[in-house]
């Protein structure tokens, strides 16, 4: 092949090996295959207060952004709290209109999951992982202060999603009102991922991490 030229296409047309199923039966795997074929997902770490104040931390895999302006955020809370009732998140989220998204990196892997613990409304995840608590800018949430990233939000809606799950399926958009980025992550003024290497979700319990970058020119 001359140098330069385009490399042969190298189709994956379906064929009798393809496995389908539709989404209102049964897949017949171990885990589910949307989620490990919907990859990766980054983790949007969102800590968030009740009205009273009490801090609350959880990760969620279902998270990204709009680069819109301003930018907007959204995340996806499902099922209900191991006391009844909605995930701390999305009560808080609703009652008092602000959270924080703190990006979960390799450094606080082991934190960020233990936030994922199933808990009791009164436990305060931030000292249940041993994180700091920073506090914010413009909303009234705490940062974490070992994540080098921080997207101050405040609440524009709940979209509210079909599901077959026990409890709430819903869809959070938050509007981001300010951004914390720790210079440490920066080369040149520029995000360096080598530095930041944030994590995110794969399927089953599998993470990967931002190790391995490239890069390639928009024709035109």
């Amino acid at each position: 092949m001359r140098r330069g030229a385009l490399r042969p296409f190298r189709s994956f047309l379906p064929g009798p090996r393809s496995m389908f199923y539709t989404t209102d039966g049964p897949h017949g795997l171990p885990h589910n295959p949307f989620m490990a074929v919907m990859v990766p997902r980054p983790i949007g770490w969102i800590s968030s207060v009740d009205a009273a104040g009490n801090r609350n931390l959880a990760p969620f895999s279902v998270f990204n952004g709009m680069p819109c302006d301003p930018p907007v955020v959204f995340f996806g809370p499902s099922g209900q709290h191991k006391e009844g009732g909605p995930k701390d998140s999305l009560r808080n989220i609703e009652e008092t209109g602000e959270f924080v998204c703190n990006i979960a990196t390799w450094e606080t892997r082991e934190a960020m999951n233990a936030s994922s613990a199933l808990v009791a409304r009164d436990v305060d995840e931030f000292e249940l992982s041993g994180l700091t608590p920073l506090p914010s800018t413009l909303v009234k949430p705490a940062r974490v202060a070992e994540s080098p990233v921080h997207f101050e939000c405040v609440h524009l809606q709940t979209v509210h999603l079909p599901s077959k799950l026990a409890g709430v399926s819903a869809l959070v958009i938050g509007q981001v009102v300010g951004i914390h980025i720790d210079e440490g992550i920066l080369t040149d003024g520029i995000v360096d991922m080598k530095k930041f290497r944030p994590i995110a979700r794969l399927g089953s319990s599998d993470y990967t991490v931002v190790d391995t970058i490239f890069s390639m020119i928009r024709p035109g």
